[in-house]
């Protein structure tokens, strides 16, 4: 009996979306700035061809894949995925820490106690974003098992995707790295998950 072969997952975070007010973004379908042409260009060198491509649906995922065509890269038409979406962080998004601190909103220290189980409000809390992705990447890596996968998406994301691969809890997940125009590969085995590299910057 043949095992069934690895499937490879290549998270890249969408590009940078310029923000100097540092805004929470969460799912604010907000552009993203693809000017730098030398990344997206060492990025089309690495990433697979032949690939599935994936995307939450937002923009600045969308622009992400145009500029990585642009840079030569082919790729398919991407599914667009719900499940991989940013943590909804309700009515904080769009608004700043410093403008909820300064509003004593009532359920920022509730948050800050326990960031990864507390619900924004209106929101969804890190670990039920967790779940949701989780399915996602499950069903995905069935689906398409022995390819590879090239997912767009954010930084919540990907932090779900380590923690589902690394069987780690939400607390934990929330410490990992995620750059914009990083990469993070992460592959499905017969039995269990690799992780091969994690905020891959093509410098």
């Amino acid at each position: 009996m043949s095992l069934q072969p690895s499937t490879r997952w290549w998270w890249l975070r969408h590009a940078p979306v310029p923000d100097p007010e540092a805004r929470i973004t969460g799912r604010l379908d907000l552009p993203c700035d693809t000017s730098d042409s030398e990344w997206f260009s060492l990025f089309a060198r690495r990433l697979p061809r032949n690939a599935v491509l994936v995307e939450s649906g937002l923009m600045r995922c969308g622009q992400t894949i145009g500029a990585l065509e642009a840079a030569g890269l082919p790729l398919p038409p991407a599914l667009i995925e719900p499940g991989l979406l940013e943590q909804d962080f309700g009515r904080w998004q769009g608004r700043t820490w410093n403008d909820l601190a300064a509003i004593q909103d009532p359920a920022l220290p509730g948050f800050w106690q326990n960031p990864a189980t507390a619900t924004p409000p209106g929101g969804e809390s890190f670990a039920a974003m967790l779940e949701r992705v989780g399915e996602t990447v499950l069903r995905l890596t069935a689906e398409y098992a022995g390819r590879d996968i090239i997912a767009v998406a954010h930084a919540g994301t990907i932090r779900a995707a380590l923690a589902i691969a690394l069987d780690v809890p939400p607390e934990a997940a929330l410490g990992f790295v995620v750059d914009p125009l990083s990469l993070t590969r992460v592959d499905a085995l017969p039995g269990g998950w690799r992780v091969v590299g994690v905020n891959w910057l093509p410098l």
